[in-house]
C-alpha cells in the first residue's frame, strides 16, 4: 500500500496506527484505494481530531 500511495513504509505504518495524519494528496489516494464511504471517512476524521486536540 505504501508503494501505491507513494510514501515510505514507515510513514504508512504511522498513518495506519493513527500516529500521524496523512498529507492531503495521500488521504485522497487512501480514500480512493480503500473505497471509503463518507461515514468511514467522517469517523476517521473524528478520531484523528480528538487525538490532535
Amino acid at each position: 500500500m505504501s508503494e501505491i500511495l507513494g510514501i515510505s513504509l514507515r510513514q504508512y505504518i504511522r498513518i495506519d496506527n493513527e500516529e500521524d495524519l496523512p498529507r492531503r494528496d495521500v488521504l485522497k489516494n487512501l480514500i480512493l484505494e480503500l473505497e471509503l464511504t463518507d461515514e468511514e471517512l467522517g469517523e476517521y476524521i473524528r478520531i484523528m481530531a480528538n487525538k490532535i486536540a
